[in-house]
């Protein structure tokens, strides 16, 4: 069993992945300042509530309620658009408060380190699926700040010997089939919660972001990974980085894309209602197509996503939000 502190593990990915590190035996300490996670969510693993950037916080956390053996770091902003119109607070909470984070990990002896990464470091590939050999040109702030995150975790290896991952999601998508856990984003940012909300009647018309895409119905097209599917591989790439081994930055996603049209489709077999939506121009900071290539990540660690078919995950996040919004 290994002592892990868990940060942003009240959010979406976190508290998923704090379902799949308890079900391991592992125990999880988890730090959330709530500003985007819920509290409920968190289920059985101790919560401190602070700011995992914050130098004197995050110090006392590590000498109240450490040792740990590693760190899984979540805690970031991620909106996109946001980053654009807001750069500065992208780079002083996912840069500046990682390093503050990564530095007292290192000071407490922290042996391993897993980031919660993105696909959005590639900005717009020069080839479909990406692999880890594409060039890192991101396109917008948000990516940028993750970027610069790996850059010093690679940095951080060299110089004290900490293992580390960093995990470029594709577009994580879905709810814990046991419903457990699941998107409660305040706004929603994200397409299937959305438009699922719209057929709910809980939200206005969907926005269809882009129908002049160069794809061949003209809208976005995304690599859909289950949540679940995204928290097996944090708890086995920490297991390897424990046992000594190495993993480093790699891409996770399941190599089949989907374009928006055809999530608004799933939605609607999923629910068996018309997505009320309407049409509005290209968001900044969009690319045409990300598709993975994930093939590194299955070979060395062993991974393989089990619930990423699209209409599982719909069905998924569908279950998850007649729960939470007692529909």
């Amino acid at each position: 069993m290994a002592r892990l502190l868990v940060t942003g593990g009240a959010g979406y990915i976190g508290s998923h992945t704090g379902i799949a590190l308890r079900a391991a035996g592992h125990h999880a300490v988890v730090v959330d300042d709530l500003r985007a996670g819920y509290a409920f969510l968190v289920g059985e693993s101790p919560l401190v509530r602070c700011d995992a950037g914050e130098a004197d916080a995050i110090a006392r956390v590590f000498a109240d309620h450490g040792p740990f053996d590693a760190v899984l770091h979540f805690a970031a902003y991620l909106m996109v658009p946001e980053s654009v119109t807001d750069p500065l607070k992208y780079y002083r909470n996912n840069v500046a408060g990682s390093a503050v984070l990564l530095d007292t990990a290192i000071r407490h002896g922290c042996r391993a380190f897993v980031l919660s990464s993105t696909c959005a470091t590639y900005g717009v590939p020069p080839r479909v699926p990406i692999d880890e050999s594409a060039p890192l040109l991101p396109i917008n702030p948000y990516g940028a700040s993750k970027m610069m995150v790996e850059r010093m975790l690679a940095d951080a290896e060299t110089a004290h010997g900490l293992r580390w991952a960093a995990l470029r999601y594709f577009n994580a998508a879905g709810a814990d089939p046991q419903g457990r856990a699941g998107e409660c984003h305040d706004p929603e940012i994200h397409l299937i919660p959305s438009a699922l909300m719209a057929v709910a009647g809980l939200r206005p018309p969907l926005q269809l972001f882009g129908t002049d895409y160069p794809t061949p119905d003209g809208t976005c097209i995304r690599d859909y990974i289950h949540v679940a599917d995204l928290a097996d591989a944090h708890v086995r790439a920490l297991e390897v980085l424990l046992a000594g081994g190495s993993v480093g930055a790699r891409n996770l996603g399941t190599g089949v894309g989907s374009s928006n049209r055809q999530v608004l489709e799933a939605v609607e077999r999923a629910t068996a209602r018309a997505v009320p939506l309407v049409e509005a121009p290209r968001r900044a900071g969009d690319p045409p197509e990300l598709v993975a290539d994930a093939r590194r990540f299955r070979e060395d660690v062993g991974w393989q996503p089990r619930h990423s078919d699209l209409d599982t995950i719909v069905a998924s996040a569908w279950a998850w939000l007649r729960k939470w919004k007692s529909l």
